[in-house]
């Protein structure tokens, strides 16, 4: 039997789709969901899904004839087929959008193809050519008909469609981007459009028509970026100007100087903006914003910020990107002489996207509640008073958007004796459990989850249950299933691992000093302590071999994520800050290395450079790169004076010292701009030149504003006090393991006049910089997340805005200039999980600059993060990917980070078994979405467990169900946020 238009068993199309739904999963095959689905000639009908089942077995009659497709295999088979597609189909709609006939169709025909039946979709889509064909023949000989579409407003109202205003709009935001088609954009979007659609899905459709196409032209994201801002710009002005047509007619930029004064008006009314900001001089910095700035974005970043950073009254965004940029340059400049020539200059570093300062400082700035500072670091009490307290402090600092690590290793441990009872503890997990509990209770507002990470020592006798937290298995009351966890080892215990010999396990109760020691000292104190233990001086005590303590860290960070590892010796031997106390553990995302105790929570404020912005024709801009440092750093001092501190012992300890951690984003990009692999000797070298100046600018800037401003309190008997810079602390490290330490210790920059100055005149800050994961502020400068190599050039990116495409645009761009982008390159993209490595027709030295996380060898991440390290004051969120771990490979790479003077490291990135859709992307991404691929990681996923061969002192990872190391953009993951 054909599938001709003559065919009866084709009359009957699917016609519709469901409408405010039971879930998919309910529908069945004739469930009646409250969607609607637009006719092709802009009609509604409402949706039957039972026509779904019937279209797909008459494709099977049509093809197998009419006993095979009666048979029970076939009813089979097109129950689950309709499944598939009315579950694809209410995934795809939001709210009360519609769909078109055509995309329903497009999940028939995926559906057969996914399903492996071929024939009946090869069919299926030769009708579909035929019925169109017969369509256009038909219309052509009768005409085409002038279909008039009305636009409900907001108060129910209809109005025609404005043709010439929706295509005028399209046009600007293709204008100027190369590979982008304005007809191809209108044509998708019109196919998207019904009788009584309403504005806001109007806007929704243009921007999705145009995301649609992003995998097969990266410039696409910018047009539905550009889209989106027509919307926010409508919005926003309507809200502020209180004129809609004046708003729906504006091009961009016109409004932003009237707009601009109203926009601060209307944030003090709503109680949102700080009222001092009325009396900066708002003319002046009306005619300082650069509204061409607004078309840099890409969709990833603008929705991002229209997601979660914009100001909003009860829904409604009021806050444009160039508003938004300087409302925060005008905080940050608050307490300067001459306010707007500082906020102006804030603002265009801002706005360049050169530098942009951590999430807290965006979402509070210029607010009423400043809350600017990005992680916290605080030391928990041995006492019921002191553990609720800082359980209290995790909820007030959590509240506007700080991170929180929070060091446990003062608790005593399980079986220890409690005096005020007589009775004997239960140690940490319990007390880690309320932690936990704290952090999900309280999350920012809903802007983004509360996250909290603990730390405890190696010597701790609680230690092998803090592995286990993360467990889905056991005593739910002793795990916790929310909290970051990590491992703050003290380098003795990696000799002994490295020597396989014996661990002691104390409370810490009975050894009270080792808390505070570190290098030689602690050396000297434990091993007393181990020798009282064997005399029967110490009550609670546990003898384990090292190995096999080193061999479960490993199998659990692998299995579960956590606990991280980190390194208790490197971050207090080469802290500028010995003098002033000491080092307890890092923070949320293991960059942050302050001193922490009873009367100090200690406070970072972060912002990062974008390396791409500074890479010219010769490769590293030094000029441009110190113009960028020496105001950034004035911002982030500015912070400290500046910033809303919810506890006491954070404000104390922040004016005290002045932490602030400079870091950098867009590293892999540098890279490819600069045609050097990351699996190479030339990025380690870029790596250690480009942070040897960021830490060259960055500490003179802080020794320049000493000058202006002071130094800190604390600077007396600092390491730089002495003219011990970061460079040079590395010796301090070298000289507690007796020379065995591999690092680096070449320089290239006059260190020496710099050493001097900072001797004579001080410094501003305690501690200059470190290297955040940067996951949002990066998405809204649209380049590669910190110090992170490539994920993949092509997947679907999960975040609290929703699934993106993601292209590697430098990549299309290569692969342009070699004839060999096109539609065989996106599937085969798709096909290989974004790698190229598989593609036999792209050439080796594209396959090496384009080699994605899991092609490179972990070896040389830790090897450039060495060279960096060796700059850095603080630390940096290191991620470490392994595409078939083995517990040989888990020794090698975390024995090799402590030998090459890493203070810290991060996740452990392992592939999963979600990837992105190899049959099409056809469908749209986003929070506001029609997605057809399955979101990479968005959850994880089982993997498959290598087991390396055992010798005699090999870690061995036992096989387990599923790996749960972070999936790179799990929703719920705050790196990935």
């Amino acid at each position: 039997m054909s599938l001709s238009p003559d065919n009866p068993a084709w009359k009957s199309v699917p016609a519709t789709l469901p409408s405010g739904a039971p879930h998919a999963a309910q529908a069945g095959t004739g469930g009646a969901l409250a969607f609607s689905v637009i006719r092709r000639n802009g009609s509604l009908s409402p949706f039957d899904a039972s026509k779904i089942a019937v279209a797909v077995t008459k494709a099977f009659l049509a093809v197998e004839g009419n006993q095979a497709a009666a048979s029970r295999r076939v009813h089979e088979i097109v129950e689950e087929l309709t499944q598939q597609v009315v579950v694809a189909l209410t995934r795809r709609v939001d709210g009360e959008r519609a769909i078109h006939i055509e995309d329903i169709q497009d999940q028939v025909e995926l559906a057969l193809m996914r399903g492996g039946h071929h024939k009946v979709a090869r069919a299926y889509v030769l009708y579909r050519e035929e019925r169109a064909k017969e369509r256009a023949a038909k219309a052509k000989l009768a005409g085409e008909p002038t279909v008039t579409l009305n636009v409900r407003s907001s108060d129910g109202s209809l109005s025609p469609l404005d043709d010439r205003r929706l295509a005028r709009v399209i046009a600007d935001a293709c204008g100027g981007l190369d590979g982008t088609s304005a007809e191809t954009v209108l044509a998708e979007t019109r196919r998207n459009l019904y009788d009584g659609i309403s504005s806001d899905e109007l806007a929704l459709a243009q921007i999705m028509a145009a995301r649609t196409l992003v995998e097969t032209e990266p410039n696409y994201a910018f047009v539905s970026a550009r889209l989106l801002l027509d919307k926010l710009r409508r919005e926003a002005l309507t809200y502020v100007l209180g004129n809609a047509r004046e708003a729906a007619d504006a091009a961009t930029g016109d409004h932003y100087a009237p707009y601009f004064p109203g926009f601060i008006a209307k944030g003090i009314a709503a109680e949102l903006i700080e009222p001092e900001l009325a009396r900066f001089d708002l003319a002046r910095l009306a005619a300082a914003l650069k509204p061409e700035r607004d078309r840099q974005f890409q969709f990833l970043g603008l929705q991002t910020l229209y997601d979660r950073y914009f100001l909003h009254d009860h829904g409604t965004r009021f806050e444009l990107p160039q508003a938004f940029f300087m409302r925060v340059a005008m905080g940050l400049a608050l307490r300067e002489i001459d306010r707007e020539e500082k906020a102006i200059e804030f603002y265009d570093l801002l706005s360049s996207f050169d530098f942009m300062a951590s999430t807290p400082t965006l979402f509070n700035a210029g607010t009423l509640r400043p809350q600017l500072s990005s992680c916290f670091l605080t030391t928990v009490s041995d006492d019921l008073e002191g553990i609720f307290k800082a359980i209290k402090d995790n909820a007030l600092l959590a509240k506007y958007s700080g991170g929180l690590g929070n060091d446990w290793t003062r608790v005593r441990g399980l079986g220890a004796h409690i005096k005020g009872t007589n009775g004997k503890s239960q140690g940490v997990v319990p007390f880690l459990k309320v932690a936990n509990d704290t952090a999900i209770a309280v999350n920012q507002g809903g802007k983004r989850k509360g996250a909290v990470c603990a730390y405890l020592e190696t010597w701790h006798v609680d230690i092998e249950e803090f592995l286990d937290l993360r467990k889905n298995t056991g005593d739910d009351r002793r795990r916790t299933h929310d909290m970051n966890t990590s491992n703050w080892i003290p380098d003795l215990f990696m000799e002994r691992v490295a020597g396989d010999g014996q661990w002691t396990l104390f409370s810490p109760d009975e050894v009270p000093d080792l808390h505070d020691l570190y290098g030689a000292a602690f050396r000297t104190a434990y091993e007393n302590y181990e020798a009282k233990a064997e005399r029967g001086d110490i009550a609670v005590f546990r003898k384990v071999r090292a190995l096999d303590l080193w061999r479960k860290m490993l199998t659990m960070l692998f299995e579960t994520g956590h606990p991280w590892v980190t390194f208790k010796d490197p971050c207090n031997l080469r802290s500028p800050q010995q003098h002033a106390g000491v080092v307890h553990s890092s923070n949320l995302c293991t960059e942050i290395t302050l001193n922490t105790s009873a009367t100090e929570v200690a406070v970072c404020n972060l912002g990062s450079i974008n390396l791409v912005n500074h890479i010219g024709e010769n490769g590293l801009d030094h000029e441009h790169l110190a113009r960028t440092t020496r105001v950034a750093m004035r911002m982030l001092d500015n912070v400290i004076d500046i910033n809303f501190y919810t506890i006491p012992e954070a404000r104390h300890s922040n004016l005290r010292h002045r932490p602030v951690g400079l870091g950098l984003m867009g590293f892999q990009d540098a890279l490819q701009l600069l045609r050097i692999p990351y699996e190479s000797d030339e990025a380690v070298n870029f790596a250690d030149k480009s942070m040897e100046a960021i830490s060259f600018h960055a500490i003179k800037a802080s020794s320049d504003l000493a000058a202006e401003r002071g130094r800190y309190a604390s600077f007396e008997g600092s390491l730089w006090s002495k003219g011990i810079l970061p460079i040079d602390s590395i010796a301090i490290l070298d000289e507690s393991r007796n020379g065995t330490l591999e690092m680096d210790r070449s320089t290239s920059l006059d260190w020496d006049g710099l050493r001097e100055q900072v001797k004579r005149v001080g410094m501003r800050n305690s501690n200059t910089m470190a290297i955040a994961p940067t996951a949002t502020i990066s998405n809204i400068c649209g380049v590669a997340q910190s110090i992170e190599p490539a994920y993949q050039n092509l997947y679907v990116k999960s975040n609290m805005s929703g699934d993106f495409t993601v292209v590697n645009a430098l990549l299309v761009r290569d692969l342009k200039a070699r004839g060999l982008w096109d539609e065989v390159m996106v599937s085969d993209l798709k096909y290989f999980d974004g790698s190229l490595g598989q593609i036999d027709r792209v050439p080796d030295d594209l396959k090496a600059l384009y080699a994605t996380a899991f092609e490179i060898d972990s070896a040389w991440l830790v090897e450039a993060a060495s060279r960096r390290q060796k700059w850095i004051d603080q630390a940096q969120s290191l991620n470490l990917y392994i595409a078939n771990p083995s517990g040989k490979k888990l020794d090698e790479l975390y024995r090799l980070a402590w030998r090459k003077g890493l203070k810290t490291t991060y996740y452990l990135r392992s592939t999963s078994a979600t990837h992105v859709e190899k049959s099409t992307l056809k469908g749209t991404d986003g929070k506001l979405n029609a997605v057809a691929v399955a979101p990479a990681a968005a959850s994880p996923a089982p993997v498959t467990h290598a087991v390396a061969p055992a010798g005699a002192n090999d870690i061995r990872l036992d096989s387990v169900a599923s790996g749960k190391a972070c999936l790179i953009d799990d929703p719920d993951c705050e790196a990935c946020q």
